[in-house]
């Protein structure tokens, strides 16, 4: 049999097919895009579509032919155009952030083709393609920009905790918890209008010199925000010495603030030992509990406040010290003074940047990101998954008074993992744990409001979505203002939005 005749051969122009396809994805990406410009080899710009004209007036022109012919760097802050024209490679995906706003961008080099044996090969750069993928990536990006904007106050939070170490030999080398900072505001969970309004105050006490007094119930975080206080001051790279004044006996008190003087009594060492106001030198003593400070030692604790030098123990000689105080209590201490029980004026030395901590049931949105952190936090001191608790539970949960507050929150859920036979705790089991922890008033989570009542709230739910999201957005820029002082760089990463997009929704809260 004769082969069979081979099929005839199609007609291939590969050139045309080639810049066909070059046409139609420039045209595809020049109509889908948010925006597109070229440049030269130069840098220059050449060319801008419709999409990018958008942009301009935040850049500072008025039209693309005035955005023509410039260098891409001089027109367009934090370019990395030039780094593509220098190296050739493409940066495919990036996040760029200018006074136009935070848009996630492409760039693409464009090589001129060189004819050869195999045919056209890539030659060298002649220009680069600017993309603009995404113009608002806080919305369209939410979960991926929280994310790194979490990891990146982590990283800030270790840096700044490494160069304090850094800087301070004697704070580097001491292996004693008190002796460093261990938390930053960072580490004082919550975004409620209450826990946002506490970090304010706290932050603009870091800022002073003058003493903090810390003022709440016992559990409600009041050593942590020392610690955070400490850590955003200027006293950062020096000691943080910490003394729980109910934890140590009267008589040893004085020796534990001041030192003692070598031989000061029958049985002290012969070698001086220094007291916690010496160690704190050049960085904050924290006094904790002071309303349990006997009356005897006031009035030395207020001289030594006052003029700056102790005198330890068994010693004639006084000693300078220069030491940030930061006092707490979870006693009324206004009423201890009307009581004689606490001196006037060591309370109105003490009280001069005054710092209300919130207890935890006026800051019940607080909880369910408060048990996320502690629930991580036991799981990696016992090696145990944490618990997982249903929507009945966290709401079980926000119901209930915390005498103890966080310390009791943690508490309970220690206890429901230990108690639990199931790592996943609905609010059947959550009660019947509480009760068999002895909590014999549990209260009950309050209804959600009816979606068909006749009331404020269920109008509320019945409102569009937009207007539910648009309030919500302002309810967060307003407890982001407050909580930076008014601040809108700090307020832009507190929120992960760029300045450009925070003003936009300042000037149009609609």
């Amino acid at each position: 049999m004769p082969p069979a005749a081979a099929p005839p051969a199609l007609p291939l122009d590969a050139e045309g097919i080639l810049a066909l396809a070059a046409r139609s994805m420039f045209h595809l990406f020049s109509s889908i895009s948010q925006g597109m410009f070229l440049v030269d080899r130069g840098g220059r710009i050449v060319w801008v579509n419709e999409g990018y004209r958008r942009f301009l007036p935040a850049l500072g022109f008025s039209s693309i032919d005035q955005f023509l012919g410039h260098l891409v760097e001089d027109v367009i802050p934090n370019t990395q155009m030039r780094r593509v024209l220098d190296t050739g490679e493409p940066i495919l995906i990036d996040l760029l952030t200018n006074k136009a706003g935070t848009f996630v961008v492409s760039r693409i080099p464009l090589r001129e083709e060189r004819e050869g044996d195999a045919g056209a090969t890539p030659g060298e750069v002649i220009g680069a393609i600017g993309i603009v993928l995404f113009d608002h990536p806080e919305t369209t990006l939410q979960p991926l920009i929280s994310k790194f904007a979490l990891l990146q106050r982590d990283l800030d939070d270790a840096r700044r905790e490494l160069a304090s170490q850094r800087a301070n030999p004697l704070y580097q080398q001491s292996a004693d918890g008190q002796r460093r900072s261990k938390y930053t505001f960072a580490s004082f969970i919550g975004s409620s209008p209450a826990a946002v309004e506490v970090k304010r105050h706290a932050r603009r006490a870091a800022q002073s010199s003058s003493p903090v007094l810390l003022l709440g119930e016992t559990g409600t975080g009041k050593e942590l925000l020392a610690h955070a206080i400490h850590a955003a001051s200027a006293r950062a790279g020096g000691m943080f010495v910490s003394v729980n004044i109910a934890a140590v006996p009267d008589t040893l008190l004085e020796a534990e603030f001041f030192g003692v003087a070598p031989g000061a009594y029958t049985g002290a060492d012969r070698k001086a030992r220094e007291g916690k106001f010496k160690l704190a030198d050049g960085g904050t003593l924290f006094l904790d509990e002071i309303g349990d400070m006997p009356l005897g030692l006031q009035a030395k604790l207020l001289r030594a406040l006052q003029e700056g030098e102790i005198e330890p123990l068994g010693s004639n000689k006084l000693v300078p010290f220069d030491a940030r105080v930061i006092a707490a209590t979870s006693r009324d201490l206004a009423a201890l003074v009307r009581e004689g029980r606490f001196r006037e004026d060591l309370y109105y030395r003490l009280n001069v940047l005054p710092v209300r901590v919130p207890p935890l049931r006026e800051r019940r949105a607080d909880i369910p990101a408060l048990v996320e952190a502690l629930g991580e936090d036991m799981a990696l001191r016992s090696g145990e998954a944490p618990p997982e608790l249903t929507p009945d539970a966290l709401a079980l949960l926000a119901a209930q008074h915390w005498r103890g507050n966080i310390r009791e929150l943690r508490n309970v859920l220690e206890q429901v993992t230990m108690r639990s036979d199931s790592q996943r705790i609905d609010a059947a089991q959550l009660e019947r744990i509480l009760r068999e922890a002895g909590q014999e008033k549990i209260a009950a989570p309050e209804p959600l409001p009816s979606a068909a009542a006749d009331t404020a709230e269920g109008a509320a739910l019945l409102r569009p979505l937009a207007q539910q999201v648009a309030e919500l957005e302002r309810r967060a820029i307003a407890a982001a203002m407050a909580a930076t002082g008014g601040n809108k760089l700090a307020t832009s990463r507190l929120l992960g939005i760029s300045r450009a997009t925070l003003y936009e929704r300042l000037e149009n809260p609609e």
